[in-house]
């Protein structure tokens, strides 16, 4: 199964998300090396549509485990890494909906210079989920751990979890051979 089943509804909920990740087969660490494009799969998370609106790119790891885990496309050419450290993210949880908003896009394009990670944020390592091992990328600053899993040698999901926050933010990264953009 390549993607979650809708409901009855024809939505896709946090159980019926959840339920699909936990089919799916690990992944190890350094599999997860290079560059990925990343797109949101709603799940009735308070993120959904957020990350692409602020043109959301994806994830980069590098061979040593370190990971920039949020890297935005800016302007046409240009990949930013972001430091997620400066984002207060209970805040952005509890207002999430402005960040689907073209005042939020907007002003996040003129902060994305201020934002910017002096390095990566993240390291990757095995972490249990579900009583499996699977890599996970856990953020430096921040209270999160995305956990990861195969759907295919190209593709993976990423389950985003907050720690204190039941709900849990679904995506998928593919991986891109050439970027469109540089990374800097």
């Amino acid at each position: 199964m390549t993607q979650p089943v809708a409901s009855d509804t024809g939505n896709i909920d946090q159980a019926s998300a959840t339920a699909w990740f936990r089919t799916l087969p690990p992944v190890l660490p350094m599999e997860m090396v290079g560059i990925w494009r990343g797109e949101g799969i709603p799940s009735g998370h308070p993120l959904d549509g957020v990350l692409e609106n602020l043109n959301w790119f994806g994830k980069r790891f590098h061979t040593d485990l370190r990971a920039d885990a949020l890297l935005f496309q800016w302007r046409p050419g240009r990949l930013v890494p972001i430091e997620p450290s400066i984002i207060p993210v209970r805040l952005v949880l509890r207002f999430a909906s402005f960040g689907r908003t073209f005042i939020a896009r907007n002003w996040f394009s003129y902060l994305q210079k201020a934002f910017h990670a002096e390095g990566p944020t993240a390291t990757v390592k095995l972490r249990s989920v579900d009583f499996d091992e699977t890599a996970a990328m856990v953020y430096d600053r921040q209270p999160i751990v995305d956990y990861f899993r195969r759907i295919d040698d190209n593709e993976v999901a990423g389950m985003m979890v907050v720690k204190g926050d039941d709900r849990r933010y679904f995506f998928r990264l593919q991986r891109v051979d050439n970027p469109d953009g540089e990374v800097r």
